[in-house]
């Protein structure tokens, strides 16, 4: 069948967001013997002009569109992205008959609310590359779409109970024709990578197990190694790890790094820790791999805070980390989320003193915290009648604490004014 998948994220705030796992689809659906064209729309001057002329030259018997973001999280200026992928959908329905398929991170934390308000014909939750594939074979045989893992069908609910790959070597990654931009500097670009899916820590607010479930499932370093190499010959030099916690398992991330510092020439790297189990042998090699920038995310400054956030460490194991990670010449920026249950004025003045105590390169600070379903975080907002029970939570809706909201924006804004690496 002829497959056309459209990454529909235009959201830039910290950088482009290249589709990899929409690019990783592509590649498992090209290898089954389908073809497959791709549009990444980040970079389109008009999107519906080039959505128009990918229809036009694809004739495409599917459309696959991937709903990375439903939001940007910001709880004082919230802006919502699916009105702007409902008129995505217009465009494909007025150029092609083709059914539409939803997919992605987004698209996973809120399959049926997300397939009804965007009037798709289809969703897939979770990984797409095994189960897209499947979809295909059974519409090119005109077979039943029931059973298939993750499907939801427009008006039917959910085909058949979602699975997850366990061994992620399993699964292939995307050639660069798939996912480099041709009108992309390589010197800039900054290719993600996802050595890990799914995280069993259970923060209070996080929506990560929901979207890649509740174990970690590793690819081999070496493979990973294998197809940064791919990438060095085309060009690029710069790599995100997106893994959400790139020191767990911490016996994994020092044998990626070692993978990655056998590798020539050298790399630049950045990734995002979990900060605790952070010790100097880590520094050390993270360093020598390439790893030059990491994401810092702690949280709070208070223990009582992260005690409620359910974190598996304390304000000095985050020091710690940031002075090993100082030592080692790794810059940091370090993350807030303040307003969270349990938040009060002697407990956001604690993490602000804290973060301004450490060795950070930035501090990115964001106010109250969005709510997604199946976490503790809406079962706390439910209890304290912040929503209801029967809010899908779609519509972005946020925690913050009854009363703190205007004292915070002003606390915030004092401490901000005089920090210029400090971001909210």
């Amino acid at each position: 069948m002829r497959a056309l998948l459209v990454s529909v994220n235009r959201e830039e705030i910290n950088m482009p967001a290249w589709p990899l796992g929409l690019a990783s689809v592509a590649a498992s659906t090209e290898n089954a013997g389908h073809r497959v064209s791709v549009l990444d729309l980040m970079m389109a001057d008009d999107p519906h002009d080039a959505l128009k002329e990918a229809i036009e030259s694809a004739r495409p018997e599917i459309i696959g569109l991937s709903v990375r973001n439903i939001d940007d999280q910001n709880m004082q200026h919230p802006v919502f992205y699916l009105d702007k992928v409902k008129k995505m959908v217009q465009t494909c329905r007025s150029r092609s008959d083709a059914p539409i398929v939803l997919g992605g991170a987004g698209y996973s934390l809120f399959p049926t609310s997300c397939l009804e308000y965007l009037c798709a014909d289809m969703g897939i939750q979770g990984e797409g590359e095994s189960v897209f594939p499947a979809l295909l074979e059974r519409m090119a045989g005109e077979e039943s779409l029931a059973g298939l893992p993750g499907l939801f069908l427009a008006g039917e609910g959910l085909q058949g109970e979602r699975g997850f790959v366990e061994d992620l070597d399993q699964l292939p990654l995307p050639r660069p024709e798939l996912l480099f931009p041709s009108n992309h500097d390589a010197s800039y670009f900054w290719l993600p990578v996802q050595t890990r899916r799914g995280c069993p820590l259970n923060c209070s607010y996080c929506s990560t197990s929901t979207i890649e479930g509740n174990r970690f499932r590793k690819r081999s370093p070496e493979r990973v190694a294998q197809w940064i190499s791919q990438w060095e010959e085309a060009g690029v030099r710069r790599f995100f790890f997106v893994d959400n916690t790139f020191n767990r398992p911490v016996s994994y991330a020092k044998a990626l790094c070692t993978e990655l510092a056998n590798l020539s020439p050298r790399l630049e790297w950045r990734c995002i820790l979990y900060p605790d189990k952070i010790d100097r042998e880590l520094g050390e090699i993270m360093a020598r791999s390439g790893c030059t920038e990491v994401s810092l995310g702690f949280e709070s400054g208070s223990e009582q805070i992260l005690h409620v956030l359910n974190k598996r460490f304390k304000p000095e194991d985050v020091k710690r980390a940031s002075k090993i990670l100082a030592d080692h010449g790794i810059r940091q920026t370090g993350f807030l989320l303040l307003g969270g249950p349990g938040e009060t004025r002697e407990t956001v003045e604690e993490s602000l003193s804290f973060a301004d105590s450490l060795k950070l390169d930035a501090v990115k600070i964001t106010r109250g915290i969005r709510i997604y379903p199946y976490t503790e975080l809406a079962r706390i907002a439910v209890d304290q009648g912040i929503v209801s029970p029967d809010d899908d939570l779609l519509l972005p809706r946020f925690y913050c604490v009854p009363g703190l909201e205007a004292w915070l924006e002003a606390t915030v804004e004092d401490w901000t004014k005089d920090r210029p690496n400090w971001l909210v």
